[in-house]
């Protein structure tokens, strides 16, 4: 009985072994994985006089501005009408109807480039990184100080499209880049993301190429991951004083509190993500305790405007939070603009009045 116990215990042991391991690997994978999105998750039930009704889900059901993409075409949608047992009427702001039956995505993300996007002219120019050419697009505007815009985990570059009107507007020349493992853009040697560890020398190879076109000055924006891209380059380039203003939505500030974040919402005990970091740098290389704006702040901190939705299950709340403090005890100037709804990265997409303006008078001030 006592042998038959112990091989119980044992083997019990085993897979709880298994298990954890398995947690920490896929928690890893949530982190370092490149995977390129674009499936469908509704369907239009009826189109009527500047309306759309869509099948009810938990990303038809938001408030605010949002698009919906199917084959070849979009429609910008606005706010919610009706409401009926599993459908979701919206309003039309800009676009074609599509076809009742047609399926689509909806997203918070822009349909695709400047032209599509906003009828903004634009040119595509190739950065000459370490890895080998990537694509950005380009806005021409006035004067020698370049807006940089760095999408997110992977993301693309016209998630960073939300804010080109009022960067147009002010007539910054607009320059929205790509980086290692991006769609049209060279593959990392590992072919793993490293969470803006080795990203930020791309957006400093961005910026090389732009000051061979003309910029002398810079503004960086940075939303999700490509806020530590950000971060990374302010701590480590050289170029890094040359940068006047930053701009960061729903920033991963922390890789540490993201992945403690992540093990909370797969209802996963905290030690798989401290388990998950450590796959994370063994499979990367990558220092995660170093990738901490709150503990290792950058070594260059222009003024900064720091935007975040209170509800965000991606990159928490107190992440931003921290950074604020970190700021207060550097005398940092961060302007934190703190939104009570929206899901990452949607603080645009429930209230584009207060984020516009709040992205001009930045942009605006001396």
């Amino acid at each position: 009985m006592a042998s038959m116990l112990r091989k119980a215990l044992v083997a019990g042991l085993a897979l709880l072994v298994i298990a954890v391991g398995c947690g920490a690997w896929l928690g890893s994978d949530a982190s370092v994985r490149v995977v390129h999105y674009g499936t469908g998750n509704t369907n239009v039930l009826a189109t009527g006089d500047g309306t759309i009704t869509l099948t009810e889900t938990h990303e038809t059901s938001k408030p605010g501005v949002y698009w919906l993409e199917w084959t070849g075409s979009f429609t910008m949608l606005g706010d919610i009408v009706s409401r009926s047992p599993g459908r979701i009427t919206r309003e039309v702001l800009r676009g074609p109807a599509p076809s009742v039956g047609t399926p689509g995505h909806f997203g918070n993300v822009p349909p695709g480039d400047p032209q599509v996007t906003w009828d903004i002219g634009f040119s595509e120019i190739m950065v000459p990184t370490e890895l080998g050419p990537a694509p950005a697009w380009y806005v021409p505007g006035r004067g020698s100080t370049w807006f940089v815009a760095v999408h997110g985990q992977n993301g693309r570059r016209k998630a960073e499209l939300k804010v080109l009107p009022v960067v147009h507007e002010l007539g910054l020349p607009f320059l929205a880049i790509s980086y290692r493992n991006d769609e049209g853009a060279p593959g990392s040697p590992d072919g793993l993301l490293h969470l803006g560890d080795s990203e930020w020398r791309d957006l400093e190879a961005a910026l090389r190429r732009a000051r061979q076109l003309g910029a002398t000055r810079f503004v960086l924006y940075g939303t999700s991951m490509g806020g530590q891209i950000v971060g990374q380059f302010l701590a480590r380039s050289e170029l890094a004083p040359l940068v006047d203003k930053v701009i960061m939505d729903a920033p991963m500030v922390d890789v540490r509190m993201t992945s403690e974040q992540g093990a909370r919402n797969q209802h996963l005990p905290g030690f798989i993500a401290a388990l998950s970091n450590q796959v994370v740098e063994w499979r990367t290389g990558v220092d995660v305790e170093r990738l901490s704006m709150i503990r290792y702040p950058p070594k260059v901190r222009p003024p900064l405007l720091l935007i975040h939705t209170s509800p965000d299950a991606d990159h928490p709340i107190e992440e931003a939070r921290g950074l604020v403090a970190t700021g207060a005890r550097l005398s940092w100037d961060i302007r934190f603009e703190e939104f009570a709804q929206g899901e990452h990265t949607e603080a645009w997409n429930v209230d584009r009045t207060r984020y516009d303006h709040a992205v001009h008078t930045f942009l605006a001030a001396r």
